[in-house]
């Protein structure tokens, strides 16, 4: 019995093959087998459309983004009462942008949004002040956010809104602002918040003359009925257009108005009147969508497959139409 045991679990003899008359198939030194890795990237498509009566000088929002490593953007409404001290108001947003893309590689900023913002609005020389937002995106796909005042930023999944960022006011449409004067905000007063995205989540964020003019089921409307992310930025741009110069247009910002105690005098409210109308304001919209691409872990960053068409350097723009 032992040895019939042993006769089972004895290793099988070896037996080397017979010969072949094909030669092996040598796989080739130059397509190894590599480990591989999944990173999220953003897809962005962007559209400004200035003030009607600021047109000719380009408005005074500025934005920048940019798809490398994550992906990150951000956006810059000059405030416009410095026009009634001379100021020019796009000045100051402009170069706070053009700081912002130019600090991205610094070893400091890690692409961290707050430490980006503390730089760049020191570096910033002009006199002014804006509403600022930066988001980044982690390779992890965690999207990092500071936000200082109204611009806003939501995330939508499966046709829903599942994310949105609160406006930061001093009082109604009074927002915090990022300014040269030392009485503003710092990047020490920025809204930091973070939300881990998935594959296929769009990224709709905006200046307030997009998010005071349109509603987020318009917002859902027009993201499932546009075929990428520029035309779905252009599209947004083009209906909170629309809706700023409509008068007749119960508007976001006229109900936020309504809410907070603003309306038409007590006689008009007798006729049936009531403070209606959008909002003319710059206009600027940033759309991205999350992607995925598939990295060779010993190639640290260089790209095998990828889905779906990213931009490349960082760009910045003060005026689009």
């Amino acid at each position: 019995m032992a040895a019939s045991t042993a006769s089972r679990l004895s290793p099988p003899r070896f037996r080397p093959p017979s010969p072949s008359p094909h030669p092996p198939i040598r796989r080739s030194c130059f397509s190894p087998v590599r480990a591989a890795k999944l990173e999220a990237v953003l897809s962005i498509g962007t559209h400004l459309i200035p003030h009607p009566r600021k047109a000719a000088s380009g408005g005074e929002d500025a934005f920048f983004a940019n798809s490398d490593a994550g992906g990150v953007f951000a956006i810059a409404d000059g405030v416009s009462g410095w026009a009634e001290k001379d100021v020019n108001p796009a000045l100051f947003s402009r170069e706070l942008m053009r700081n912002s893309s130019n600090f991205l590689n610094d070893e400091e900023v890690s692409r961290d949004p707050q430490i980006l913002l503390r730089k760049a609005h020191a570096a910033t020389s002009s006199i002014g002040s804006a509403t600022v937002i930066i988001a980044k995106l982690e390779k992890t796909g965690t999207l990092k956010i500071a936000s200082v005042g109204d611009c806003g930023l939501k995330v939508i999944r499966k046709g829903q809104v599942m994310f949105s960022i609160s406006p930061q006011e001093h009082y109604f449409d009074c927002p915090y602002q990022i300014s040269s004067e030392a009485v503003g905000q710092t990047y020490q007063d920025a809204l930091v918040c973070s939300v881990n995205l998935m594959e296929g989540d769009i990224i709709v964020s905006g200046s307030d003359g997009l998010f005071d003019n349109i509603f987020d089921q318009e917002i859902v409307s027009i993201i499932s009925e546009s075929s990428g992310v520029h035309e779905a930025a252009k599209a947004l741009a083009e209906l909170a257009r629309k809706h700023s110069v409509d008068v007749t247009f119960d508007s976001p910002y006229s109900m936020e108005a309504r809410s907070r105690g603003f309306d038409v005098p007590w006689w008009k409210k007798i006729l049936g009147a009531k403070l209606i109308g959008g909002k003319m304001d710059d206009i600027t919209v940033i759309v991205a969508q999350v992607k995925t691409v598939v990295v060779p872990e010993d190639e640290g960053g260089d790209t095998e497959e990828q889905k779906g068409n990213e931009q490349g350097a960082a760009a910045v723009v003060a005026s689009a139409e």
